[in-house]
């Protein structure tokens, strides 16, 4: 979810749920140690439970990163070990990491030395030629014995050669059946399940089987029909009853980003999927994506009467 899970898409996401974990962006452990910390760790308080993505290989490196993340105050850090993309293999991590159980339990010795929260890890079910039944519970005993006790498993190989990475989302076909077998087999490992899953009702029957669910895609572009409804997961009533009354409660937020030299399309870019499948949802985001670059407040508030005329 790079350039996709940045600060204003949190804080619009909390805003529909109370309760799910959220997740960074994943940065990288060398941007952490010789960037600029600020801009790529700072998050609002309200975004809480929020876990820190970290892409790195580097047992050493990772460590430095896990140390200076401590002081952010994050819920979690976790490892990834799924990402496809050609940025993160050209640097040797990512989903390439899977090939390499020991270099990874090592990473994640490392982070656990100075971490004051759970180290967590995101994998794939294996790559490239690799079988998965075979290579899956080897790969989640080395991270139990490195003492790592909540994981997230992608059902789907990652194929680091021939395939884009958006084909690895899409191609290699799911084998739930497989990560169900996993939690059948670490019963004492919180493990989550991630991969193709996009309405509330997967969500629920995932639920039966896994300790918890990781939406990425469906929660972006559907916001309001998976984290709109999520907190009922939890027993609680969610927050809002319609999405209108969610994008209410965005306006003065998005007005303080205005007031602090930000721009309209920062936040909203990530809000074009709140009334997906409903009444003035193709004015909602035609009137945003048309305006948002160059307008300010008036621009979000006509994106709004879009939609609150249908409801009236």
């Amino acid at each position: 979810m790079m350039d996709w899970t940045d600060r204003n898409c949190r804080r619009f996401h909390r805003l529909l749920s109370r309760r799910a974990l959220l997740y960074t962006e994943m940065v990288t452990a060398p941007a952490i140690i010789h960037g600029d910390r600020a801009r790529l760790l700072d998050f609002d308080a309200a975004e809480h439970p929020v876990a820190l993505q970290l892409g790195g290989s580097e047992p050493a490196e990772l460590r430095e990163a896990a140390r200076i993340a401590a002081d952010w105050g994050y819920d979690e850090i976790n490892l990834n070990v799924g990402c496809p993309s050609d940025r993160v293999q050209s640097g040797c991590f990512g989903a390439v990491l899977m090939k390499t159980p020991e270099l990874v339990a090592e990473c994640v010795t490392e982070m656990q030395a100075v971490s004051p929260v759970p180290i967590t890890v995101k994998c794939r079910i294996g790559v490239d030629d690799q079988e998965p039944a075979e290579v899956l519970p080897d790969f989640i005993a080395a991270m139990q014995a490195a003492g790592v006790r909540r994981m997230t498993i992608h059902a789907r190989k990652a194929w680091l050669q021939g395939l884009s990475p958006r084909e690895n989302r899409e191609v290699p076909p799911l084998d739930y059946p497989l990560v169900h077998r996993m939690k059948a087999a670490f019963p004492q490992m919180h493990l989550s399940i991630n991969g193709g899953i996009a309405d509330m009702d997967t969500i629920r029957a995932q639920l039966e089987v896994m300790d918890g669910v990781m939406v990425g895609r469906a929660a972006y572009h559907q916001p309001w029909q998976v984290l709109g409804a999520a907190d009922a997961l939890w027993g609680e009533t969610p927050p809002f009853a319609h999405p209108a009354e969610a994008a209410a409660a965005m306006r003065p937020l998005i007005q303080d980003h205005l007031g602090q030299g930000g721009r309209l399309h920062q936040v909203t870019r990530h809000m074009l999927g709140l009334f997906h499948g409903l009444p003035g949802a193709r004015g909602w985001k035609r009137t945003l994506s048309e305006g948002a670059s160059k307008g300010g407040i008036e621009v979000y508030d006509a994106a709004l009467a879009e939609v609150v005329q249908l409801q009236t």
